[in-house]
């Protein structure tokens, strides 16, 4: 049967979850244990490999700033772009890379499909940073 996942999409870290046996239970990044936990940086990179995303993206960050986003939670349900290589990304793509991998990983380490997942926002978070934060989910 395919697992539930809750995700706290952070600004630095994310994190994700799931229940078992009425606990719940932290799913670590493929990367191992990172510093402070199990958590997924809020990092994505733009590499000639292709793009990376989580504790990679964040280390080669000093070799690569201009093509290094971090913090894109900020800008959710702004109109704010970033661009690198002449493409243009929303917050909402970006944090769907994020997303992405955190999806990815969850369903390595449960050995199982993740079809649905809960996305934290914070309480201040108005409608339109709810609804960015909804479709980079999707």
């Amino acid at each position: 049967m395919a697992k539930i996942i809750g995700i706290d999409l952070g600004t630095t870290n994310s994190e994700a979850a799931f229940m078992e046996a009425g606990q719940p239970k932290i799913i670590p990044s493929a990367e191992g244990s990172t510093y402070g936990g199990k958590m997924f940086p809020s990092v994505i990179a733009f590499a000639k490999e292709g793009v990376i995303v989580g504790e990679p993206a964040k280390r080669q960050a000093v070799l690569n700033p201009e093509r290094t986003v971090i913090q894109i939670k900020r800008k959710m349900g702004t109109d704010h772009r970033t661009t690198i290589d002449g493409k243009s990304y929303t917050p909402q793509e970006l944090s769907a890379m994020i997303l992405r991998k955190i999806k990815t990983d969850a369903e390595a380490f449960l050995s199982d499909k993740v079809t649905q997942a809960v996305i934290t926002v914070p309480a201040y978070f108005n409608d339109n940073q709810r609804q960015a934060t909804r479709d980079a989910g999707k």
